[in-house]
């Protein structure tokens, strides 16, 4: 079975503004956390099934864009296994707050950032 995405990231230099126009454009709902430095959770609103999201500031040393996060087994076998095919890890598995799991980042062949959530 293959692995799923699992999660979307829209990274912004203004959090807040791209809450609103995705919010707006979809009609999503956008729960922003002060906590988390204005980091927002989307519920896109399409049930249970549906693939969930985030909108937050850009952070320190990473561009605007959007970023998927995939659902796998186990995190470090996947990032050791990017490595072997020509990415490069750039965040090791780490915890996540409020136990939502764990994550970790490599870059695929040509620069792309992608997310591993497990």
């Amino acid at each position: 079975m293959g692995a799923p995405v699992a999660f979307f990231e829209v990274s912004s230099p203004d959090a807040e503004r791209a809450q609103r126009f995705f919010g707006d454009l979809f009609g999503w709902q956008v729960a922003a956390d002060p906590e988390l430095g204005g980091y927002g959770l989307v519920d896109t609103g399409a049930g249970e099934e549906a693939i969930g999201g985030g909108i937050g500031p850009v952070e320190e040393g990473d561009t605007a864009g959007v970023r998927i996060y995939v659902r796998v087994e186990d995190l470090e076998a996947t990032l050791q296994r990017a490595e072997q095919l020509g990415g490069t890890r750039l965040v090791p598995p780490t915890d996540l707050p409020g136990g939502y799991g764990r994550f970790a980042l490599f870059a695929d062949p040509d620069g792309n950032t992608v997310g591993l959530w497990g």
